[in-house]
């Protein structure tokens, strides 16, 4: 959610700057272009990443907002029954799905053979629906508490969207709404297998993770143990004697673990590692 909002706003922010200046908003134009995923093969193979880079991407206020309001809801539940990561893994998944499908569909389908070559989609919505399918499919009789409806149960708020998508794609916005299917099919498909114990996306949650590691500082800890003196009263092989063991613990019981000196505390050590090894 952060990173599409501050990405948005960036935008915004440029369209301002570009408005004023009275440059006009090519550059920004051509930047959100070079973000978004192109419905030819041709196109993906030029801006390979726009299968990532285009979910991330939004040009007006009620796109984001609507988007984010859903994930935020939905996000909340699947996080409740699943983890954050594999919330990201199925958001970004889904929107993978959703660019392919709408790929697929503008080269397969007559009705879009005019307008593959200019085509472009951009927006968070086919990861979002993939989220709120799969949380649906997962825990369908869970109940939402609606402003206008009242309490209404997961599985129909999903059917009722996947639904409108559906019926929704000759209507305008055709490809954003086949993006909403791809990414709907695979929240499906993803919580289907969960259920039967194969978690398909645990590829990708792990691949997370080495990143995740590059970037985290290794912290090396040091750990010096010091050997005491014969003068502390060990036994031979720097075991500690049962009379020495006794007296400390006599000790704490009297004055507590800070009335040791820093010898005993050592002998105490000794002693609980010579105890682990036998």
């Amino acid at each position: 959610m952060f990173l599409n909002i501050a990405v948005f706003l960036i935008i915004a922010l440029a369209k301002l700057i570009l408005f004023l200046s009275g440059t006009g908003t090519l550059p920004l134009l051509q930047i959100i272009d070079y973000l978004a995923v192109k419905s030819s093969f041709q196109g993906l193979l030029s801006q390979p990443w726009s299968l990532l880079s285009y979910m991330f991407v939004h040009e007006n206020f009620i796109h984001i907002f609507f988007n984010m309001l859903i994930l935020f809801w939905t996000g909340k539940i699947f996080c409740e029954f699943l983890t954050s990561k594999k919330l990201v893994v199925v958001y970004l998944l889904g929107g993978i799905m959703g660019a392919v499908i709408y790929m697929l569909s503008y080269n397969i389908f007559p009705a879009f053979m005019n307008s593959v070559e200019f085509s472009k989609l951009i927006g968070a919505s086919a990861g979002v629906i993939a989220v709120l399918v799969a949380i649906a499919t997962l825990v369908p009789e869970y109940t939402m508490h609606l402003l206008l409806f009242g309490p209404v149960r997961l599985k129909f708020i999903a059917l009722f969207l996947v639904l409108l998508y559906v019926i929704s794609i000759p209507d305008g916005n055709a490809g954003g709404n086949i993006s909403h299917v791809g990414g709907a099919l695979f929240g499906f498909g993803y919580s289907t297998f969960y259920k039967k114990g194969t978690d398909i996306g645990l590829w990708l949650e792990k691949l997370i993770d080495q990143i995740m590691k590059i970037f985290q500082p290794s912290r090396k800890i040091k750990m010096v143990y010091k050997r005491s003196s014969a003068g502390n009263g060990d036994s031979l092989g720097g075991v500690p004697r049962q009379e020495q063991i006794d007296s400390i613990l006599d000790k704490i019981s009297r004055s507590g673990y800070s009335s040791l000196s820093k010898e005993e505390k050592e002998i105490l050590f000794k002693a609980s590692k010579n105890k682990g090894q036998n």
